[in-house]
This record gives structure tokens, sequence and C-alpha cells, in this order.
């Protein structure tokens, strides 16, 4: 397999761009799925054209599974697309794409259908915005099946619990997880020899992440179909992929066999991705290492490669012609100017550049702890109407039972747990977003923290200025307007944004600035707690990790406590000084963040380690979901899946509480651990 390419160059109007150095042919596998020669796609927004794909190649070839890698604004979503011919009207194409015969460029409304029905799947990233949220799931899937009992058989197939209930339930009735295995099902309804997956797992928890991806798997393995799995993710596409394709600024920068690639990258840019990419290894004592700069605006394409500019490896080559994928090993193909060995030699020595080292920033113990919560618990009422049918325990939902926390002053804390655990009620609790229904949260000083979410563009008023973001929150301090704008400007600096986006609005501003002027409108008025909802789990990985720089400095540097969600471990791992892990409302296990992760006491934890997506190791698959906070379940609530529960975990007098271990700072909940 390698970059396939036409006889001949494609003409391309108006304003699209003609690539004059066409990429060295290399042998085509015979009868691909898919080809895509010599691709460009632009896009007319706001009067200026968008460069989206310029010049890409590739064959994917029966019953294999292609992963599609690179940050955002790489182009991978639009090569998706335009695969599935679903590019808007206004997107003018040059180039040759086909998938089973049919041409996705050219091919007529009617004919691009009739392929989509017979020939192409789809899974997209957020499952709610393509299923039908007044349609029950039976009928949603027999429309592309053809029938309930097929629709009953594909349900059945994909590991649906309970398919035939399942039939009679709407999408929000059922977890992420089980949506996106209804949209796997819908993608092969019809025997589809490509499905086109779309960051499928991005929006999961880890364990789920890992049951899709063996899916997806086994369904390769059973049906014979291809896959293009689109992820930013590289131990993600390590997990599932036979080839690795990389993708930046719409070119393509290197593909090759899965191992090959991740163990001699041939692009610096590769390099860069793997060297950003958190483990459970990654040194906690330095600043992370995160790929300088950002993706080149689509608008104004550089002359040269366009990875120059954050390159570590760049010479005056670069800023003059696009390098184009050429063969540079066996089944493998790279766009960077210098030779193969050279990249290989030059980046596999050890890293030379040492980052910056810093002690541990520990609670402070001669200081009262930030925050204390004793024995909370949070329940709402549910409508009647939207009550599971199994049984609505009074419509009561136990999103809190019993939680006790303390975090020291200056201390973080990461709340990990799979989603419906409760992490971010816990948050808005302390934050005095949510009122308790019993129990106690007490904070020092009676300072109100500050919060950071995950979507930081939804938290910033879109029609106020960045500067008027940040100042809002010091109109309460009866500062001088000079006294402001200074203020603005000096917290803009700290978070690594320039004076001149003051101006800006978030809608103008990339994810990764938009989350930093949300740290500057959390910290201009330094909190004495820092409350951080998924902050990183929707940016690229080189992004995530100087986010997460950025909060350290600011921990350190305003000695405040952070209380930092998320279900990434390898990010808890780094960010905290101890971990607390969640399930269906309690903390089953607290400890230091390193004891926690490499010597897991619940089964529960072990399970979420077991299922992080690695580059040397394969995940493992923890079965089930839980619960619903509706009615969970007597005793220890984890006992249904648990590995090695036993009668007396079911026992409805059980109550099973946080103890400490001898000789050991960890505090767990479960009378197995404890016991063995």
């Amino acid at each position: 397999m390698g970059i396939a390419t036409t006889a001949g160059a494609s003409e391309a109007t108006g304003d699209t761009p003609v690539d004059e150095h066409r990429s060295e042919a290399v042998p085509m596998t015979p009868d691909p799925v898919a080809s895509v020669g010599d691709l460009h796609v632009t896009f007319r927004r706001n009067g200026r054209n968008v460069h989206a794909l310029r010049g890409v190649s590739l064959t994917i070839a029966p019953g294999e599974i292609l992963g599609l890698v690179g940050e955002s604004g790489s182009g991978k979503s639009v090569l998706g697309f335009t695969l599935l011919g679903l590019l808007p009207d206004h997107a003018r194409t040059a180039g040759t794409v086909s998938v089973a015969g049919a041409d996705m460029v050219e091919g007529s409304p009617k004919a691009l259908r009739k392929v989509r029905r017979l020939d192409l799947g789809a899974v997209f990233q957020d499952p709610m915005t393509s299923l039908n949220p007044t349609m029950r799931i039976g009928k949603q899937v027999a429309e592309a099946a053809g029938s309930e009992e097929e629709a009953l058989r594909l349900l059945t197939a994909v590991g649906i619990p309970e398919p035939k209930r399942r039939m009679r339930a709407y999408p929000h009735e059922l977890s992420g997880g089980l949506r996106q295995r209804v949209m796997i099902a819908i993608a092969i309804a019809g025997d589809p020899e490509l499905i086109v997956a779309d960051e499928p797992t991005t929006a999961l928890d880890v364990t789920v992440q890992a049951q899709v991806l063996r899916l997806l798997q086994s369904l390769r393995d059973e049906l014979g179909c291809s896959i293009v799995f689109i992820t930013h993710d590289l131990g993600v596409a390590a997990q599932i992929s036979d080839r690795i394709a990389v993708l930046y600024a719409g070119r393509v920068a290197e593909i090759g066999p899965t191992r090959d690639v991740l163990d001699k990258p041939a692009h610096p840019y590769t390099h860069g991705l793997l060297r950003s990419r958190l483990t459970l290894d990654t040194a906690r004592d330095q600043r992370l290492a995160a790929l300088a700069g950002s993706v080149p605006s689509a608008v104004s394409p550089l002359p040269g490669c366009a990875f120059a500019p954050r390159c570590v490896l760049e010479t005056p080559a670069c800023s003059t012609v696009p390098p184009n994928p050429v063969a540079v090993a066996d089944d493998r193909v790279s766009a960077c100017v210098l030779p193969f060995d050279e990249v290989v030699d030059a980046l596999s020595g050890p890293d030379t550049k040492v980052s910056e080292t810093f002690e541990g920033t520990g609670p402070d113990t001669t200081a009262p702890p930030s925050v204390v919560a004793r024995d909370v618990t949070k329940t709402f009422t549910v409508k009647r109407r939207l009550l599971d049918r199994s049984g609505d325990n009074g419509g009561k939902l136990h999103a809190l039972r019993g939680i006790s926390l303390t975090v020291g002053h200056g201390e973080s804390v990461a709340l990990v747990g799979e989603s419906g655990s409760g992490k971010s009620t816990l948050l808005r609790v302390i934050a005095g977003l949510e009122k308790q229904t019993s129990g106690e949260v007490a904070l020092a000083g009676g300072h109100r923290p500050q919060m950071v979410f995950q979507d930081a563009g939804a938290s910033l008023t879109p029609w106020l200025s960045v500067g008027e973001l940040i100042s809002e929150r010091l109109r309460s301090t009866k500062m001088s307007r000079t006294a402001r704008n200074d203020a603005v400007a000096e917290v803009l600096d700290r978070v690594g944004l320039p004076l001149e986006i003051a101006k800006s609005r978030a809608g103008q501003l990339s994810g990764g600035q938009r989350q930093r002027v949300s740290l500057a409108r959390a910290t201009v008025v330094p909190p004495s707690v820092l409350l951080c909802d998924e902050p990183t789990s929707a940016l690229d990985v080189s992004l995530a990790a100087s986010v997460l720089n950025l909060i350290g400095d600011l921990r350190r540097s305003l000695d405040m406590s952070v209380v930092f969600v998320t279900h990434d471990l390898s990010v808890a791992r780094v960010v905290a000084d101890r971990i607390a892990v969640m399930y269906l409302g309690r903390i089953v296990e607290v400890g230091p963040a390193d004891d926690v992760i490499n010597r897991p006491t619940h089964p529960y934890t072990r399970a979420l380690v077991d299922s992080i997506p690695d580059i040397d190791r394969e995940s493992r698959i923890l079965a089930g979901e839980p619960a619903s906070p509706l009615s969970p379940p007597t005793g220890c609530a984890f006992h249904p899946r648990c590995p090695i529960a036993v009668d007396t975990c079911s026992d409805a007098q059980l109550d099973v509480r946080l103890e400490g271990i001898p000789g050991s700072p960890h505090q767990v909940a479960c009378i197995e651990s404890k016991a063995s």
C-alpha cells in the first residue's frame, strides 16, 4: 500500500490551487476500496478562500483500517466528508476521489446517494447530533436496515444489552457508549465497503472507548469492510490502525504501517505529535513537552513546507517549495526535504531540549485546607416521563452519595471516573452553582472558587471583547479604568497571550486561545481554588500540554488549590498531587497520584488504568456500563461489573466507605481489596 496518484493533473477551476509539484508515484494495491488523487478542496468564507486540502493522495485497501491523524485544522474531517460525498455545495474541488468505483467528485447527487446507501457507512463524534431525538432507536435503525428484524439483529451484533428493550428507547435514554453503538449499527446496515469514523471515541470515557475500538476491529474482521478512523490521538490510532496517515495543514506529512510510523517517524511533525502525548510514564516534575506554535491559517498557505516554522530540523530549502510525499522505505512515504535516514537519526537520539523542572507543590499543611466536603449528597428530582421504565426509584437521581474530601492549601486533586460518576456535580457543589442536599462544604476564608469549563467558547460571552470579559471581574474592586486595563494586560501576559487579543472576540480565537482567555478571566482576581471541568479534553495533544503547563504555572505563582475533573488518567497523574476515583456518586479510592496509577487498589481503578489506550500495549475492556443513578445497585455499586465480587458485595445492608490501608496514604472502599 502507498500513495496513489492520477496519471494526469486535474485542472482546478476558479481559485482552487493546482499542485505543480506532483507526488512521485508509489505502487498502488490492486483494486483499492477508495483512492484519492491530488485532491484539493477550497471553501469560500467571508470573502476569502480557505484551502482545506492541498494535494492529498492516498489509497485504502479492502479490509484495511487507515488511521488519519493530525491537529485540528489539518484537513482530516474534510477528507472524510469528501470520501462520503458530503461536501457543501459551495466547496470547490480538484483531483479525484473514488469509492467502490464511484466518482465522489464528479458524480451526480443521485449517484452519490446510491453509493452512500450501498457502499458507505459513517460514524461521527457526537451521535446525539446524528440520531433523531424524537424517534425510537429501533425505528431509526430499521430505516437503514430495512426491517425491525434486521434492526434487532444489528443491535445484537454491535453488543447492545437487552436489544429488544432498547429498540423502544429514545436516544436520550441511552448512554454515550450505547448511542455510539447504535450509530455503528446504522453504519453497517448496508454491508458497506468503507466506513468513515470521524473521532468516534473522543467524547467517550476510556472504558467505553476501549469497547468501541474493539467493536470496530471485530466488525472489520467479520464483514471485511475498510475503515478510515479519524483521530487526534496517536495512542488511539495505534490500537486500531493497520496504517497511519499523518495530515498537516491540508497535506500528507507521512503514511506508513502503524508500527513503523510510531517507532521511526519519517516526518518531524509526527515526532512532535508523539513527543507531546501524555502517557502513564510522563515525568511529573517537568514541564510537559508541547509542540510549539500552531497549524498555519488555511487562508494564506505558506509557500514552502507548512510545518517549517515549528520544525526542529528546518533548513533554508523548507521555505521554498512544498515537499510532496515520496517513497522513503517499503510501504512508506514522507513529505520532508531531508532524507529519511537523516530524519530518523536526528529525531531518535536523546532529547537535547531539557524541560524545566520544578519542586513538588504539595499542600501547605500549616494553612487551613482550601476545601472541606463532609458527607455531601446531591439528589435531583426527575420528571416521571423521563424515568427509566425499569424502575423510577421515586423519581430521585442520586448524583452524590456521601462524598467526603479535603483539598489542602495549594494542593491539586484530580477527580476521575466514567460519565455519571458525579465528578462535575461535585465540582458545581463546591463552586456554589448547586446546593448540596445534605452534608457540608467549607471553603477557606469563604472565598468563592472560579471555574474553567470544557467548552471555553460556550462560557465566554460572544459579543464582548476579551478585554471586556476579563475586566468584568474587576468591577467590584473599585479600580480605575487605567488600573483595570493594566490588570488585563498583566493577566494576558501571564497566560501567554499578546495584548492585541484584548480587542478580539471569542469567536475569532482558536480553541487553545479561548481556553487561555478562560484561565485569564478566572485568575485576574486570584481565587483560592480553581475548579477545572475537563478543560483539555477537546484540545489537540499539543494544545492540551500547553494548557496543562499553564494551569501548573498559575497554581504555583498564585498559590492556589486546583480541583481538576478529567476522564484521562494520564492527565490526572501529571496535573494532580492526589487522585480521587469516583463511581456512581461515591469516591471508591483516593491517594497520591503515582500510587493510584501504579498501584491501584480498587478493582474499578485497576480497570480504568487497564483501559487506557497506549502505543506500546493493548487496552483491556471493562465489561458492562455503570448502572443508572436513578436506581444504583445495593451494597457496592460496582459489584455487577467487578471481577472479584463476592455475595457480600451486593448485600443491601453493606455500606462500603473509604478506609485507610495500613502503611499507605491510600484510602479504598472495597471489602475484597482490603482483605487481600
